[in-house]
């Protein structure tokens, strides 16, 4: 990667959170008595907001739920998991680490809320990496739409054919490469059934971040 700066995903892409957000959705109506969902609701919610997908959910099942109180549920959920247990992938410190010393400016565009992000990436060393952290949360869209890619290059004076944006998930890398971004795609284990689409659209890809 030779850009001068850089958008990373963060579920999937630097940590090791995906597997806690697959159960989210089928543990949290499960408890109210759905024990099977269709086929693709879960790529479907990948790169949603938690507002967005906990509005399919409910709409998906009929549930009679608040959204206001399904999504303090489900946040207080994956809240303890990014303060306590979510770790790096391995190798990614090292990365981000070298990008910084080569003078790399870096942001991190997210799906999930900012202070979560803040409060893992702090936890686990690299917050210092970063100059920006946006959230789909906060520009009020999910990565259907290139937002939030557009918010963090603009936190850091960038334009899209000069910045690198890394993303684990088809959906969320398709959206930022129509946007004009150089896309770095990142293997994910969960999302191993698309990566061989991912690779093909990207425009760089890595299998593993200790290879680099």
């Amino acid at each position: 990667m030779d850009k001068r700066y850089a958008i990373f995903d963060m579920d999937g892409t630097l940590v090791d959170s995906m597997d806690f957000w697959r159960r989210l959705g089928p543990d949290y109506v499960a408890r109210r008595g759905v024990k099977c969902l269709p086929e693709g609701l879960l790529e479907r919610v990948r790169t949603m907001t938690m507002a967005e997908s906990t509005a399919l959910l409910l709409r998906e099942f009929s549930l009679p739920d608040r959204p206001e109180d399904a999504m303090a549920e489900m946040s207080a959920v994956m809240a303890e998991h990014y303060r306590r247990d979510i770790e790096l992938k391995p190798g990614v410190k090292e990365y981000l680490r070298s990008l910084h010393g080569a003078g790399v400016s870096m942001a991190v565009a997210s799906a999930t809320a900012e202070p979560l992000v803040e409060a893992c990436l702090t936890r686990l060393g690299v917050r210092e990496y970063f100059a920006a952290i946006v959230s789909c949360e906060s520009v009020g869209v999910g990565k259907s739409r290139p937002d939030v890619y557009h918010a963090a290059a603009r936190r850091l004076g960038a334009t899209p054919g000069e910045t690198a944006v890394y993303e684990d998930a088809f959906e969320a890398a398709k959206t930022a490469k129509e946007a004009g971004y150089w896309v770095v795609a990142v293997y994910d284990e969960t999302a191993a059934d698309r990566w061989p689409d991912l690779r093909a659209l990207a425009d760089e890809s890595l299998e593993s971040w200790e290879t680099e």
